[in-house]
This record gives C-alpha cells, sequence and structure tokens, in this order.
C-alpha cells in the first residue's frame, strides 16, 4: 500500500508534503506531485499538511480519483526507482490522464 496524489495537485504543486517526506518519494512532475509507490513508507506525513486535501492512503481514494492510483505508478514506469527525489529535480512529464486534463485554477493560488 502507498499514498496517493491526486487531482487537487494538479497545476497546483504546493510542496508542503515534499517538505514533510521523511524518505524523500514525492516527485515533482510538469503539472503535479507524484508519489513512488516502492519509496513510500506510509508513515503518512504528507497527507495533513496537503493545502488542497489532494492525498489519500491508497484505499480511500474517492472514487471520482481512483484512476491518479495508477497514474502514480505509470508516472514511474520508464524513470523506475531513483531513490531520491531531491536529487531529480522537475521531471519534464506527466501521467497521461494529467496530460489530458485542462488547465486547473486554484483559488488563492
Amino acid at each position: 500500500m502507498t499514498y496517493v496524489i491526486a487531482q487537487p495537485c494538479v497545476d497546483l504543486k504546493d510542496k508542503a508534503c515534499v517538505e514533510e517526506c521523511p524518505v524523500d518519494c514525492i516527485y515533482e512532475g510538469e503539472r503535479m506531485l507524484y508519489i513512488h509507490p516502492d519509496e513510500c513508507v506510509d508513515c503518512g506525513a504528507c497527507e495533513p499538511v496537503c493545502p488542497v486535501e489532494a492525498i489519500f492512503y491508497e484505499d480511500d481514494v474517492p472514487e471520482q480519483w481512483k484512476d491518479y492510483t495508477a497514474a502514480n505508478a505509470e508516472f514511474f514506469d520508464e524513470l523506475g526507482s531513483p531513490g531520491g527525489a531531491a536529487k531529480q529535480g522537475l521531471i519534464a512529464k506527466d501521467a497521461a490522464i494529467v496530460v489530458a486534463l485542462e488547465p486547473q485554477e486554484h483559488e488563492g493560488h
């Protein structure tokens, strides 16, 4: 099991979660952040600090965002397991579900 970042993160990328993650497993794509399913240790530190409530435990992802569980994993298909997001920096790609989305408006951002 792992934590999953869903649609509310798209075009926001607040990164409060990145600062809280003790294992550096939250990677930055072009339009959203992604949690590496094999590097996540299920500590839950990221979930309460997300300002838009985009992070869910895998079993608790709302129905309308279930596809983001696969999207978080898909993001790492080519990348593999780099073992640390900080040294990767911005990764110039996104999962297909995110690429297909219209730009997202965020209140106050």
